[in-house]
């Protein structure tokens, strides 16, 4: 296993494969749990307590997080520079999903904040309790309701199978006659270090696109999640998702 050291401590720590501040496109699946406990435990506080100021706390810290990175989210620097050091990196995963949870998250509480402001406390008492269970829910469970919703959105986007209807075979430079399966990956993404070995047992002949240097090619086919593939025919048809 590689290790590094950091000063004169004895104790070696295991390297990350994706610097949380710099690789934008994953994120450890664990980071976006912890911040969901914190968003949690704050807005039942909130509610429970009536302390409302604290709702508009937290979805100033969702909202400033979308908008300049995670640098400026205490809570997920908390985790990356204090738990994920001690307990090691998890899975990774499209970070893209959070986000989109996170913009959510943070619309409600502002919201809620805003009806407790305005007088409207029981508005506010729901809204904010909605944050609290679907945050609760995914801290548990891993099941993050804004997440599903992004990625449901995204299909209805174009990224279904059926939806993209031919592939540039040549701009990929693939030359072969048989039918191949046409993989949108990360070198990041651990679902896609499983999904193409799986495609290739199965006697697939696949072409790795890699999204971080392709960019281009990502935009031009819709491809909002990843793992993505595509059986795709030797005239560049899609003749299915794979």
């Amino acid at each position: 296993m590689h290790v590094r050291y950091i000063g004169r401590m004895s104790t070696a720590l295991p390297l990350r494969r994706a610097d949380p501040y710099r690789d934008l496109l994953v994120i450890d699946a664990r980071a976006p749990r912890f911040n969901q406990t914190v968003v949690a435990a704050g807005s039942l506080l909130a509610v429970l307590t009536g302390f409302w100021p604290l709702l508009a706390l937290l979805g100033t810290q969702l909202a400033v997080t979308v908008l300049f990175g995670r640098r400026y989210c205490l809570p997920c620097v908390f985790y990356f520079e204090v738990v994920q050091p001690r307990l090691g990196e998890g899975e990774l995963e499209d970070s893209r999903a959070p986000r989109f949870a996170n913009i959510i998250g943070a619309v409600f509480l502002l919201a809620a904040s805003g009806f407790y402001a305005a007088g409207f406390a029981t508005v506010g008492a729901v809204l904010a309790g909605v944050v609290a269970a679907l945050a609760a829910l995914a801290a548990s469970t891993g099941l993050c309701v804004g997440c599903e919703m992004y990625r449901l959105l995204a299909r209805l986007r174009g990224i279904r199978g059926g939806a993209l209807e031919k592939v540039d075979l040549q701009q990929l430079g693939v030359t072969a006659v048989d039918d191949v399966v046409v993989l949108f990956t990360h070198p990041l993404c651990a679902d896609c270090q499983t999904l193409q070995p799986k495609l290739e047992q199965a006697g697939r002949t696949v072409v790795a696109v890699d999204v971080s240097q392709h960019r281009a090619l990502a935009k031009k086919y819709g491809v909002s999640v990843v793992p993505l593939a595509f059986h795709v025919a030797p005239d560049g048809r899609v003749l299915s998702r794979a």
